[in-house]
């Protein structure tokens, strides 16, 4: 195919030079009903390129294929066999593809250390999950994605489970091996849906860990917006094989999607495609050198360590890492990594990815330059000389791994959808959760509907937020309350 087509760039060039007069929503009018304050800030471009998807970009009959064009050329861009593209987001793609797989109380294997999307979507479906838990890092307090085993193993106890959802790689860079996990669900019959939302530029270098197509994945959901060119919410799903239907997955993106679709991120999306084809290799050539560069250089500051494959990677443990997430371990600073990103971003005006008790990050892209990687240095080093500052952090007290796994005792749909009552988070113990419990970011639910909360996940939750946690869905973000199921 040939990829210097954009299609939906193409047609706003098209739709402007026509001079087009739009009596259809945006009611802003190409902008000259929006407040010039906020045109001042946001940009004329903006406003002229928010047009109507359809009787705008396209024909009220959709007649030239604009959207149609775009997708057959990113899944072409990737060697998948269908792609769509969604402007809500993974959250809503990866709600999608549970759906195509599994339905209300159907079984469906997912790796306990899904994102709360996913749970989300076993709260709106009414699916009943198999949890398979992930691969536990004692010494680092670290959990990687599920192995291959553990898929089998629960298949072999659930052969009545519709398919498997995995979350590789991990906001932490880290990966499953994808093609062990489709061999095994292929070998039962079922379909893997990989939840890649971290994972949008694998397809485009070599030295990347394996995207989920390639390794053999039915259903492949990817955010453009986190690793790629994407606007904020630009998400893209992919489909191979015969196990999952095309006209299945697209009916129930259209059940979960909004029907004003914003032509702005499809223009983000469809350039984006051009641009990995034409230039990904050479771009992904730098950013993996400069990702090096960096990760070197932050290793040789007093207090902190780069976790690299020999941390992360190998059995019982992950299967591959991503280089462009820089997972630094800040423990030999004393204090924890929540208190460096508010530091760092206080006095250096710089954003740091995800923060956990012990570690902080920067997620690197093909964006990044080596001005920008000079500021991440000097901030990270002048934390280091400031780190008494810092001094003493709350203690956090990670539970082990069996006190982490909570029991499910109620389908997520019936503990989120039923009674309710507050409670007091020491009173909460032995009740079931009506509401996830997020620490976020990354966003990985430590309790979540339907699961009886035990002490040790209350207390680390509780004293994760006095430590600088955030835990933004709870009705109570300090934890201090819970919303529990009310028994009978």
């Amino acid at each position: 195919m040939d990829h210097s087509q954009a299609p939906v760039l193409d047609a706003l060039t098209a739709y402007h030079s026509e001079g087009q007069t739009p009596f259809t929503p945006p009611g802003h009018k190409q902008g000259r009903g929006a407040d010039p304050r906020v045109r001042a800030v946001l940009g004329d471009a903006v406003f002229r390129s928010d047009v109507l998807a359809t009787s705008g970009l396209d024909d009220r009959m959709s007649s030239k294929g604009v959207l149609s064009r775009a997708q057959e050329l990113m899944a072409d861009a990737v060697g998948a066999e269908h792609t769509f593209f969604s402007t809500c987001g993974s959250s809503l793609s990866v709600k999608a593809a549970m759906l195509s797989v599994a339905g209300p109380h159907e079984k469906l294997l997912v790796g306990r250390d899904a994102h709360k999307s996913v749970v989300s979507g076993l709260v709106l479906a009414g699916i009943v999950p198999i949890w398979v838990d992930p691969q536990w890092d004692a010494e680092r307090h670290l959990a990687h994605p599920p192995s291959a085993d553990a898929f089998r193993a629960a298949l072999a106890e659930h052969p009545d489970a519709r398919g498997a959802l995995v979350t590789t790689p991990t906001p932490y860079g880290t990966c499953s091996d994808l093609a062990a996990i489709a061999e095994v669900c292929h070998g039962h019959g079922v379909p893997l849906v990989v939840d890649e939302a971290w994972g949008a530029h694998l397809p485009f270098h070599p030295d990347l860990p394996t995207w989920a197509m390639d390794a053999g994945a039915d259903v492949c959901v990817t955010s453009v917006h986190k690793m790629g060119s994407g606007l904020e919410q630009g998400s893209v799903f992919h489909l191979q094989g015969d196990l999952v239907q095309a006209e299945v997955l697209k009916n129930r993106e259209d059940l979960l999607g909004t029907t004003s679709p914003s032509v702005l991120l499809y223009a983000a999306l469809d350039g984006w495609r051009r641009q990995m084809v034409e230039h990904g290799r050479a771009l992904f050539d730098d950013a993996l050198a400069l990702a090096g560069t960096v990760r070197a250089r932050i290793g040789d500051i007093e207090g902190m360590h780069v976790h690299g494959r020999e941390d992360f990677c190998g059995p019982g443990r992950a299967h591959d890492l991503d280089p462009l997430q820089v997972i630094v371990d800040i423990t030999g600073l004393g204090t924890t990594g929540y208190r460096v990103a508010d530091w760092i971003r206080e006095h250096h005006h710089i954003n740091l990815h995800l923060s956990d008790h012990r570690r902080t990050s920067a997620q690197l892209t093909h964006a990044d330059d080596a001005d920008a990687t000079e500021k991440l240095i000097t901030a990270l080093r002048d934390v280091a000389a400031h780190a008494d500052e810092l001094r003493p952090a709350g203690p956090i007290d990670v539970p082990d791994p069996a006190s982490l796994r909570l029991e499910q005792v109620m389908l997520p749909r019936d503990a989120f959808f039923g009674r309710v009552e507050q409670v007091p988070w020491e009173k909460a113990v032995g009740r079931v959760t009506a509401e996830m419990l997020t620490p976020y970011p990354p966003g990985i639910p430590a309790a979540l509907p339907g699961e009886k909360l035990n002490h040790e996940v209350l207390r680390y939750l509780r004293e994760g937020v006095d430590a600088g946690m955030v835990v933004p869905d709870a009705a109570d973000t300090e934890v201090k309350t819970v919303r529990v199921s009310v028994e009978d």
